[in-house]
């Protein structure tokens, strides 16, 4: 059993500085979390030198792999860092943010190009006022089970960070906007703008640009099948443009 814990950060003084590494070392307790370590960096950030140092800055809000604010890269991997457990990671744990979105400072980072590609495919169902309307509609239990797989993202990043196709020479959409259209055009009150979200992705950017690593389904860490859902969309875009060309 170690007697104690090497953490390496990739630290960010701000947007516009240049990324640095520190070491850390803590004593070991059992069953402790990545979330756990940093906890006690902040209580007493004193890296591995015996140099003060100022804290480091992350995210975390549930702490249970459900709100997805947690995401960086442990020794090399994109996943949760709640759920990252020191006993089964190897030492030094190094902790970097992910690198396919701009770093705000240390282990932070900035998803606003998630949210915009959420917004760019209408990934929300239109209501009518907000007065009650009684019960939503019904739909087979069949497609509510995949359904409800497809609700459980967390916008965490990690199948972006492991696309290949998200790069900056590309305008990919990424995979979590593409499953959320699959999402929304399943439900029975999300119909009536399935035609505009299937255009969204038709445009450049869009689903023809995936390119099929099949990375972003085993980095989720909620198992999402997001390979299912590529390949159903992109029959959905087929149907479009077959039957929008005979309606013409």
């Amino acid at each position: 059993m170690p007697n104690d814990i090497r953490l390496k950060i990739k630290r960010q003084d701000s947007q516009s500085s240049t990324p640095y590494w520190q070491e850390f070392v803590l004593p070991y307790r059992p069953s402790l979390n990545v979330i756990s370590c940093l906890m006690e960096i902040q209580r007493n950030p004193v890296d591995a030198t015996g140099k003060k140092v100022a804290p480091v800055v992350w995210e975390c809000n549930c702490l249970e792999e459900v709100c997805g604010a947690c995401s960086m890269l442990i020794n090399g991997k994109a996943r949760q860092s709640c759920s990252a457990l020191i006993d089964r990671l190897e030492q030094p744990v190094v902790l970097e943010p992910l690198s396919k979105f701009p770093a705000v400072r240390d282990l932070v980072i900035d998803r606003t190009v998630m949210f915009n590609n959420l917004k760019r495919v209408k990934a929300w169902i239109n209501i009518d006022g907000t007065h009650d309307q009684g019960p939503g509609p019904r739909f087979p239990e069949k497609t509510r089970s995949w359904a409800y797989e497809l609700s459980r993202c967390m916008t965490c990043g990690c199948c972006m960070e492991s696309c290949p196709q998200v790069n900056p020479s590309s305008k990919f959409i990424g995979p979590t906007a593409i499953a959320q259209v699959r999402l929304m055009n399943a439900l029975p009150n999300g119909e009536n703008d399935a035609e505009e979200r299937l255009a969204a992705l038709m445009e450049p950017g869009g689903v023809a640009e995936c390119g099929n690593a099949q990375n972003c389904e085993r980095a989720c860490p909620k198992e999402i099948p997001l390979l299912t859902s590529i390949a159903a969309i992109n029959r959905q875009m087929v149907a479009k443009s077959i039957f929008g060309a005979l309606n013409k």
